[in-house]
């Protein structure tokens, strides 16, 4: 079940949440189901009631087909810098993960790309 804390500064957040849900044409139902949260829990939030964990906020990024990063930042859990090397760590993982280069060729591309982004 998810982590219950009443939020303070909630509303943006939900109302971001709710806007992605609708563009993804998905019920609460369905969003639910797919971030392991009730819909009650998910309307409340949406609603700007309830500020959810950390891990409900990447199950529902999942869900969303965000990166979690987007709904930390919104949520104010993180900072600009953060966010960045959060990206950071996104671009690097998508060059290890991808399966039509070969371990040299990624190695290359990382290296590649921490240079120009500490440029």
């Amino acid at each position: 079940m998810a982590s219950v804390s009443k939020a303070t500064t909630g509303g943006p957040l939900g109302e971001f949440i709710r806007m992605q849900r609708k563009l993804s044409d998905l019920s609460l139902r369905r969003l639910g189901e797919l971030a392991n949260v009730s819909n009650a829990y998910l309307s409340q939030v949406e609603r700007g009631l309830y500020m959810p964990s950390a891990q409900v906020l990447r199950n529902i990024a999942d869900a969303l087909d965000l990166s979690a990063e987007t709904l930390y930042e919104r949520a104010g859990l993180l900072d600009e810098e953060d966010e960045r090397a959060g990206r950071r760590v996104g671009v690097e993982e998508a060059i290890r993960l991808d399966e039509d280069l070969t371990d040299e060729q990624k190695e290359s591309l990382v290296r590649l790309y921490r240079v120009l982004v500490n440029a």
